[in-house]
């Protein structure tokens, strides 16, 4: 595949993102509800604001779909072949609890498919990034790149990944049957993205996301080797219906372990 814009201007611009929200972050800012009760701060608003009107500037024959602006009805996308899909704080209860686990995401999504990504968390100044052709990497702030990959096959205990703000049951028992494991709490995507890295074997979602929440860190997952899925272990795509809501899934990087024999049959 060939970017619509050079890589190290979609990597600058998701850090330009990050240093406008770290700007609101070390504020005593204010937090908003939006319809759902999800929390909305001035910082999503300013990312949102910065990579909306960059992407429209140099990639006008693209449309773009952002968290804060998903209200384009289904009747226009379902046109779309390609477009950007944007979250410009994933992660906002982390951001509210100031523990640097949120990220921006920018993702190139083509045919339904995440073809190119990039997760930035501002307070590790930690960049991950991927596409097809070009595989997965990650950079701590001004060091060199590093190509990243995931464990090709389960470990024991296995190491999964899992939500500081979200579990339930279903996960619960999900672990119960997986056996012997170890969970590795983390915010945001940065979970799909200890996949992709290597340091988690298995993150498993079973709970409402948005597709704006995966996107990105998918095409990163999946140029480092891993899969992405829905719990019948098909590959998750976007913008097929009206819902910008997930199914719940499954990211992993040992494709031969029966994964969806530990859920609730």
């Amino acid at each position: 595949m060939t970017l619509p814009l050079p890589l190290d201007d979609l990597l600058q611009l998701a850090r330009q993102a990050g240093d406008a929200i770290l700007k609101i972050y070390n504020t005593d800012f204010d937090v908003e509800r939006k319809q759902d009760n999800s929390p909305l701060t001035d910082a999503d608003l300013a990312a949102h604001n910065l990579i909306v009107s960059t992407l429209e500037r140099l990639t006008p024959e693209i449309p773009v779909l952002s968290e804060e602006s998903s209200k384009i009805p289904f009747e226009t996308r379902q046109q779309w072949q390609r477009y950007w899909l944007i979250d410009p704080l994933d992660g906002t209860r982390e951001f509210v609890k100031r523990n640097g686990e949120f990220t921006v995401n920018i993702a190139l999504i083509e045919d339904h498919q995440p073809t190119f990504g990039v997760v930035y968390a501002p307070v590790l100044d930690r960049l991950y990034y991927g596409a097809r052709s070009l595989g997965a990497w990650k950079q701590d702030g001004a060091q060199t790149a590093e190509e990243i990959r995931v464990v090709g096959q389960r470990r024991q205990p296995t190491l999964v990944a899992g939500s500081r703000s979200h579990a339930g049951d279903s996960l619960l028992r999900f672990l119960e049957k997986l056996g012997d494991h170890e969970l590795v709490s983390m915010g945001s995507s940065l979970k799909l993205c200890l996949v992709a890295e290597g340091k988690a074997d298995l993150y498993p979602r079973l709970g409402p996301t948005s597709e704006w929440d995966t996107a990105a860190a998918q095409a990163v997952v999946e140029a480092a080797g891993g899969r992405v899925t829905t719990l019948d272990l098909k590959p998750l795509r976007y913008n097929t219906k009206d819902s910008l809501l997930n199914p719940h899934f499954l990211v992993f990087g040992d494709l031969d372990e029966p994964w969806s024999a530990y859920l609730d049959s």
